[in-house]
């Protein structure tokens, strides 16, 4: 019998990073002195310090090519509305796109003109199939 539980999307992605023994050391020390609950927790939080030392830089450029900043859902409505516009969709994302679950790949196919995404891409593999040449 096949389960009625909804299936959990993932709001984050995970990454592999290596590091060197006295940096990872250094961390681990972190860690232990309590200044961190955990290795992750010190990366995460060196990576937004990263980020935010350069917002502007980044807000600039997102207003310059025209992206869309966070999460980016695609559904199937707004897909079938521009199908009869004749309308293409272009997706530009820094963040997260997320193409519906009930989006076919005819319908993604016949209106989905590129898809240009900093992040993460939350789609089918059909769709990704389909649109496999529009995915930059």
């Amino acid at each position: 019998m096949a389960s009625t539980t909804p299936t959990k999307t993932a709001d984050s992605e995970k990454i592999t990073l290596n590091l060197g023994f006295v940096d990872l050391g250094r961390i681990d020390l972190l860690v232990q002195e309590g200044f961190y609950s955990n290795r992750s927790d010190f990366i995460r939080t060196a990576i937004r310090n990263q980020i935010d030392s350069h917002g502007e830089i980044v807000t600039r450029s997102i207003a310059r090519n025209t992206m869309d900043l966070g999460l980016r859902h695609v559904s199937r409505a707004e897909l079938q509305a521009l199908r009869d516009k004749g309308e293409m969709l272009h997706i530009s994302v820094v963040g997260l796109a997320r193409i519906a679950a009930d989006v076919t790949p005819e319908l993604a196919s016949a209106t989905i003109g590129s898809i240009t995404v900093l992040g993460a891409l939350q789609a089918s593999d059909d769709l990704r199939k389909a649109l496999a040449d529009r995915i930059h």
